[in-house]
């Protein structure tokens, strides 16, 4: 089954194929697809962002598309970022520009209070309307600064106690098991997995594996 991952952000791509990886699921990105215009994520959570996006790149592409919204949850600043995770320091901020005002609003607060939350929300949309979301989380703490190089967003600075490490500094195997996205994906790999044993190209039983009225939201 041809799927659309509608994103553009690489690292985003990698890891969501890393975890569905073994599925039989031929799975393109919006890099792929250039004429696809750029999709406002001006919902008030991350599961209405999620669900736009893929509704809108579904019918546009007439194909399946999966979308996630994620970002990171700080207690001490009233759960920001938040939904502006990834815009947090602007509209075209970079991660190192949204890391570095996180710390600065963070600055002089101590470790054991920097309690943070990634969340994560996967939606799933066919042409035809049905849908799917799930969701994961994964609890830790902002650093003081930076460390590792793998991963992206906010991984150089959440750092989880069990390991004693950031997001950044853990390999991918380790990370993918235990990160918000990857706890969400280990969900969707569920459910993908029973609709792909109903799956026609005519799409026509899932359209009765999903009646109108029962579409998984």
């Amino acid at each position: 089954m041809k799927i659309v991952l509608a994103t553009r952000n690489m690292g985003k791509v990698k890891e969501i194929k890393e975890i569905l990886r073994g599925l039989d699921l031929d799975m393109l990105s919006l890099n792929d697809f250039t004429e696809v215009p750029s999709i406002s994520e001006d919902g008030k959570t991350f599961k209405e962002n999620a669900l736009k996006k893929a509704r809108f790149v579904s019918r546009y592409l007439n194909i399946p598309a999966l979308a996630d919204d994620s970002g990171i949850e700080v207690d001490v600043l009233d759960k920001r970022p938040g939904i502006l995770s990834a815009r947090y320091a602007g509209g075209n901020a970079t991660d190192e520009e949204n890391n570095k005002k996180l710390l600065l609003e963070l600055k002089d607060i101590p470790l054991k209070k920097r309690c943070a939350h990634y969340k994560c929300v996967i939606a799933i949309v066919f042409p035809l309307g049905e849908e799917e979301t799930v969701d994961g989380s994964c609890n830790g703490f902002i650093s003081l600064e930076p460390k590792g190089l793998g991963g992206f967003g906010y991984d150089p600075l959440f750092y989880v106690p069990e390991y004693g490490k950031t997001m950044a500094e853990l390999p991918p195997d380790i990370k993918n098991r235990i990160s918000h996205r990857g706890k969400a994906l280990a969900k969707l790999k569920e459910k993908l997995t029973a609709i792909l044993l109903s799956f026609t190209p005519s799409s026509q039983h899932l359209k009765k594996r999903y009646p109108s009225g029962n579409r998984g939201i």
